[in-house]
């Protein structure tokens, strides 16, 4: 990543140069672009949405019994440490991060099963991505988290 916003750099910087551009205004300019680069290239603005396409997706699981009890396995051996037992975003693992991880017992309000997929997929720092789960598993870790919601 910052190799790629040097290199951004560089390249704006000189065709900005060509284009006759004062070197106060590049300067300010380069600036401003990364402050925001980080931001826009990671997709860690405030508001988390998963894109429509994946939060349209339809949980395979919904309903299972089983598949929330499985989840409920998972989220103990891989975001309880971080989100808490309850999901409340109080787990030890948490306390040391610099942002919080989420309140689930919150977050989950309103989100759909697909939206939540994406996320726990893709993560969003200090969140991992957890690919290393396979599908269903993700799946099950939703059905599992959506029991947080509003306790």
């Amino acid at each position: 990543m910052d190799r790629e916003l040097a290199k951004l750099r560089l390249v704006l910087h000189a065709g900005l140069e060509r284009a006759g551009a004062s070197k106060i205004f590049l300067t300010r300019l380069i600036g401003l672009l990364l402050a925001l680069t980080p931001t826009v290239v990671s997709g860690q603005g405030s508001d988390w949405k998963a894109p429509p396409v994946a939060a349209n997706r339809p949980n395979p699981v919904a309903g299972n019994a089983k598949a929330t009890e499985l989840g409920q396995k998972l989220y103990v051996a891989n975001c309880m440490s971080c989100h808490g037992q309850s999901g409340r975003g109080d787990g030890p693992g948490g306390a040391a991060l610099e942002k919080k991880p989420a309140d689930l017992s919150k977050k989950v309000i309103g989100q759909t099963d697909g939206a939540l997929f994406w996320k726990i997929t893709e993560g969003r720092s200090p969140m991992v991505s957890w690919r290393s789960l396979t599908e269903t598993q993700r799946w099950e870790v939703v059905n599992y988290i959506k029991t947080f919601a509003g306790k």
